[in-house]
């Protein structure tokens, strides 16, 4: 390109992000996730210092602690949805559920301690919007056993599915204390699962025990 005169023009460069700035956004990020993880009142201060980054860095990236916790939560929601939509949830229902678990428990266990921090942190409405899609997928499937008798239908699947949460929640727990061996983390946790969701038994429920 020539401008009036002959001189030649440069052509304008779009603004490219530099490499550094885009590593720094994975450690910060990677940094909240684990550090929320561990204590949902982690300052933005403290994730810099994780993350090996200044204040003024992390805050040029994320303009405060509410929108850095939900980036946080927003990467692990993407997460684990990009692994559950390769996870069978159609067929047998207990199956199914197992086959979530073992995919996804730890994926589970990390987004629910960052949601504690966004529930406290974030407007609620905005929670429920960033939460609607792995928390319905959960829901679809306990709904789908009790309607095929191979879960409990004597309590509500909203009730169920907290449980479900609880229990990962306290594997990660015990995982991150040394309790618990990772590798066998998941089975306990759907034989643990299996038996809350188990149908009582037709004697019981008829006279109500």
């Amino acid at each position: 390109m020539y401008e009036l005169g002959g001189r030649m023009s440069r052509p304008v460069a779009k603004p490219v992000r530099r490499a550094d700035a885009r590593q720094n956004v994975e450690k910060i990020l990677e940094a909240a996730i684990a550090c929320l993880g561990r204590d949902p009142s982690t300052s933005a201060i403290q994730i810099a210092e994780c993350a090996g980054v200044g204040r003024m860095t992390l805050y040029g990236h994320f303009p405060s602690r509410e929108a850095l916790v939900e980036a946080a939560l927003t990467r692990l929601l993407d997460k684990g949805d990009q692994v559950l939509e390769g996870v069978d949830l159609t067929g047998d229902a207990p199956a199914a559920l197992c086959a979530l678990i073992e995919s996804s428990w730890l994926l589970i266990a990390q987004s629910s301690a960052v949601l504690e921090a966004a529930q406290a942190t974030l407007p609620p409405t905005r929670v429920r919007d960033l939460h609607a899609k792995p928390e319905q997928r959960v829901n679809n499937l306990i709904a789908r056993g009790q309607a095929e008798g191979a879960f409990r239908d004597d309590l509500p699947r909203t009730w169920l599915a907290s449980v479900l949460h609880y229990i990962i929640k306290g594997a990660a727990t015990d995982v991150a204390s040394g309790r618990l061996d990772p590798t066998v983390a998941p089975r306990f946790i759907s034989e643990t699962v299996l038996a809350a969701y188990a149908p009582a038994p037709s004697e019981e429920r008829s006279t109500g025990r």
